[in-house]
């Protein structure tokens, strides 16, 4: 009759066949890596039972699953700061550049907005032409400006010389609103760039790190589930075996 041999496994110290275990030079690196740090005296030919590495497997999958919710909590816990900072409040536009307007300041966006309108312009042309036809042919007997019409030009100086300021009014305030504007602009783009700076952060960390973990967590799977068959394989060999007559006849000779 054979003597089975036996491993001692290097964790929980029991003998075991080499079928319920694994040497660690079957092991991947990080496995190994790991065992070892924990026990000084591993070797590549050392054994370890597949219950102790099981543990040692979860163990492991629960560290790098652990560590990457930490990561993820840390960076929601980071967008979340930046979502919720009230350090600007957007302006509405039109209630801070319309909403605080005084009498002069509408009257300088009404002039503005009429004198550049083809309105202003149609009734221009046609003032001076009856301005001009009024006095050139003394039209109801009415002759006040006679030709070079300097009277008129005096008209147009002044009108020129009011509307002028009255436009550079309006246009200063168009500025302020400009400002207002690209101010607004500067801080919606700066938030966005630091909201997007964080999710970019986590993307990163998904593809770069959390992905590879996954696929190492798969990786270990796949190999528990081969041992497990394995296992099983040989379970079923041994019943086989047993149940084998010449086994039956080799045991009832040794009774």
């Amino acid at each position: 009759m054979s003597v089975k041999k036996t491993q001692n496994c290097i964790i929980c110290q029991k003998r075991f066949s080499p079928t319920e275990g694994l040497f660690l030079r079957d092991l991947n690196e990080t496995l190994q890596q790991e065992i070892k740090s924990k026990n000084s005296f591993a070797k590549d030919s050392s054994f370890i039972c597949l219950r102790d590495l099981q543990i040692i497997r979860l163990s492991h999958m629960q560290t790098i699953i652990d560590h990457d919710l930490e990561i993820d909590r840390r960076m929601n816990s980071e967008l979340q700061k930046e979502l919720s900072k009230e350090t600007y409040e957007i302006r509405n536009l039109n209630d801070t550049i319309h909403g605080k307007l005084t009498r002069g300041q509408k009257l300088s966006d009404a002039v503005a907005r009429f004198g550049g309108s083809w309105g202003f312009i149609i009734t221009f042309v046609i003032i001076l032409i009856v301005w001009m036809a009024i006095n050139v042919v003394h039209l109801f007997g009415i002759n006040f400006d006679p030709y070079p019409f300097i009277l008129l030009n005096l008209f147009l100086s002044c009108i020129s010389a009011i509307q002028a300021p009255i436009i550079m009014m309006s246009q200063n305030r168009q500025a302020d609103r400009d400002r207002f504007d690209a101010e607004n602009d500067y801080r919606t783009n700066s938030k966005s760039e630091k909201e997007i700076s964080v999710l970019h952060e986590k993307i990163d960390q998904l593809n770069e790190v959390q992905w590879p973990h996954l696929l190492d967590i798969q990786k270990m799977q796949i190999e528990v589930l081969s041992e497990l068959e394995n296992e099983i394989q040989s379970l079923k060999d041994e019943q086989k075996r047993q149940n084998n007559p010449e086994h039956l006849r080799h045991r009832r000779k040794n009774l």
